[in-house]
């Protein structure tokens, strides 16, 4: 059912006025794990490493200080009513599009392991690419919601979207963030689809962009190599397939419950990124199939209600707060299952972190803002719900 057909249904009946428990209490408990797991993962790493001092909370004390940074962001977010987003989405769209040409320049841009995808900020690095798919959900809802008569048109409905993101993949694919990437054009193309553009036209485009994919992994040396190692990581287990083997041993010694918490052998300098993209395999070690099933859930439970608050939304005729609401599903939706899909051996290895959880400043903080943006549609749901003003 589309946006429009939706749009002209009548609201449900009166709800509480409180926010949703099933929305909230899932994206809390995750937030929590990941930052036990955050410490967990690094403590080795940290300890280890000159760079952190050798101080074993080094990692801990960042991540908290950037949850601490993001619910702060979260608490301000909440306030801000819909339409004021609404209003806003395009100003942070471009502001977001000159953050990911500015990180480019040579001298601002900070490279780390061939990629240059971060600004420096003293003490902390600021990735664009991450603020990009808060605004992209923002800014592609809004497109959506004032082109809803058009999207049946290629032209009218379709191409200027499609032009703006083409930009946005231009500079993404520079830097390289291929996985940012995917994750953006996904949202835009998501949010599309949730407005009503023709079934036909969109199963073209998901055709042609499969295509495009294609092209980029034939034409990319680094990228044919990843899906190599990942058809048959123990081929060259001590070189492309590194991160995917020692993922996969995590994987094998969690067993049923795990070995216990903080008892992982794969975070002792054997599993790479161990607090960020392979934040997941550390849990399945320590924590088991229960652990990783207790994840999956989470975000399985927290995607579906996003679905569900958008849903509302638009049974309310409220167009641009419904589309937000799912935008913000697929995102948190389709990059964990990329993550978990990367960890498990299921997907080729790709630089994403697992949201909500993952180490990194940039991420977290977009998140939480993100989660605060869904928390406000829902409450002005219920408000609305009840015959008050939103």
């Amino acid at each position: 059912m589309n946006t429009a057909t939706l749009a002209r249904r009548p609201g449900a009946s009166a709800a509480p006025a409180e926010i949703d428990a099933l929305l909230l209490w899932p994206a809390v408990a995750l937030l929590l794990l990941g930052l036990v797991m955050v410490y967990s993962a690094s403590i080795a790493t940290a300890e280890g490493s000159a760079f952190t001092g050798h101080q074993p909370a080094y990692f801990l004390v960042r991540h908290a200080v950037f949850l601490s940074v993001g619910l702060v962001g979260a608490l301000i977010a909440f306030q801000i009513p819909l339409r004021f987003w609404q209003q806003l989405a395009p100003w942070l769209f471009l502001g977001g599009v000159a953050l990911l040409a500015v990180v480019l320049i040579p001298g601002i841009g900070k490279s780390v392991n061939g990629a240059q995808r971060w600004i420096g900020l003293g003490p902390i690095n600021l990735q664009p690419s991450e603020l990009m798919k808060l605004f992209a959900v923002l800014y592609a809802a809004d497109y959506t919601a004032r082109k809803l008569t058009e999207m049946d048109s290629f032209r009218r409905g379709f191409v200027p979207l499609a032009a703006v993101m083409i930009v946005v993949a231009g500079l993404l694919l520079r830097e390289p963030d291929f996985g940012a990437f995917v994750v953006i054009i996904s949202i835009a193309m998501g949010i599309l689809f949730l407005g009503g553009m023709n079934g036909r036209l969109f199963a073209f485009l998901i055709v042609a962009m499969g295509a495009a994919f294609a092209v980029l992994i034939l034409s990319s040396p680094y990228r044919w190599e990843r899906i190599i190692s990942y058809m048959d990581p123990w081929r060259d287990s001590f070189g492309k397939g590194y991160q995917l083997s020692h993922a996969l041993i995590a994987f094998g010694r969690g067993e049923w419950f795990g070995v216990g918490l903080g008892a992982s052998v794969e975070k002792l300098f054997y599993l790479p990124e161990a607090h960020t993209d392979f934040l997941l395999a550390v849990i399945a070690e320590e924590l088991g199939f229960a652990g990783v099933v207790a994840v999956v859930g989470l975000f399985a439970l927290l995607t579906w209600r996003c679905f569900m608050v958008g849903r509302q939304a638009l049974l309310l005729d409220r167009i641009y707060a419904g589309l937000v609401a799912q935008g913000i599903g697929i995102w948190f939706g389709f990059q964990s299952f990329i993550n978990m899909g990367v960890n498990m051996g299921l997907l080729p290895t790709k630089g994403l972190t697992l949201p909500l959880m993952s180490f990194g400043g940039s991420g977290i903080v977009a998140n939480c803002v993100a989660l605060a943006v869904l928390l406000r549609v829902d409450y002005e749901n219920r408000r609305l719900m009840r015959g008050l003003p939103a």
